[in-house]
């Protein structure tokens, strides 16, 4: 059964620039016709959790937690995050480093950064790493400047960010991804629960992408939005985050997006890393 429209919508994403700036229009009334939504900021291991918990109606996640939440919520055609030459990155203290049995410090286990990792790691540490720590992100360039962690796995401004710790760029995920697929990197989701009906749900995909467009239309808008949240981040830096995570796949997924989604979840699922996904799991309804 839909709910009534009248009611607003719990939704969470991120605080970073790339998710403020999607939603600005949206979460301050400006998309004409759209549901009205009540929003949370968390970061994305959180949302996470909350996916699996069926928690909230509409919420970004990483791509890697489908396979867990797809009976429950569908993903949207828009309002996420994949891109080209935007991937994550491997850091050490010293440049060239073997990772064979060695500590590497990563933010999540059910990310698309961790699948990208393991996939990359598959490839051309053919010893094996050694043992794998989660971490709070903020900790991670910290914790491999200091000898904590051997190497650690970083995502989004760090790519900006860590020639300030001494750390060196032993490999970018991304790059391997896509030198091997040639498919654009697949990094964040919008999901919606399949129990708002189809209709509600057409109007979700239909608001989220108007609301791309819109701040795409008219860049200063959403400006207060995101550097409020942005916590303390260099306004150049901000830019820099929304011209990289921000592009033609948030609008539109696409063939190439689907195909890219699709492509990260399959080669996880032959190494083990997610449950197989079933054959319709990523169609929109």
């Amino acid at each position: 059964m839909s709910r009534p429209m009248s009611d607003a919508l719990q939704i969470a994403y991120s605080p970073c620039p790339n998710d403020t700036f999607v939603f600005d229009a949206w979460a301050h009334g400006r998309v004409p016709g759209a549901p009205a939504i009540d929003v949370k900021f968390a970061d994305i291991d959180i949302t996470n959790g909350m996916a699996e918990r069926g928690e909230f109606d509409v919420l970004k996640v990483s791509y890697a937690v489908l396979p867990w939440v797809l009976d429950e919520y569908t993903l949207l055609p828009c309002g996420g995050a994949l891109g080209r030459g935007c991937g994550p990155l491997v850091l050490t203290k010293e440049p060239g480093t073997d990772l064979t049995g060695l500590t590497v410090a990563v933010p999540s286990e059910r990310s698309t950064a961790y699948l990208l990792f393991r996939l990359w790691a598959a490839d051309v540490v053919p010893g094996g790493v050694g043992e794998v720590v989660v971490m709070p992100f903020h900790e991670i360039m910290p914790a491999v400047r200091d000898g904590k962690v051997d190497a650690g796995l970083v995502i989004h401004e760090a790519r900006f960010t860590y020639q300030r710790y001494g750390l060196h760029r032993l490999a970018d995920m991304g790059e391997h991804w896509e030198s091997t697929t040639g498919l654009p990197i697949p990094l964040g989701a919008i999901i919606a629960k399949r129990s708002l009906g189809a209709g509600t749900l057409k109007l979700l995909a239909e608001s989220a992408r108007t609301s791309v467009r819109m701040a795409w239309d008219d860049p200063e808008a959403s400006r207060p939005y995101v550097l409020e949240h942005a916590q303390e981040m260099d306004p150049a830096v901000a830019d820099q985050h929304i011209k990289l995570y921000v592009n033609e796949f948030t609008a539109d997924l696409g063939t190439d997006g689907y195909e890219a989604v699709r492509g990260l979840l399959t080669r996880a699922a032959a190494e083990g890393l997610v449950p197989p996904l079933g054959p319709d799991a990523l169609s929109f309804n």
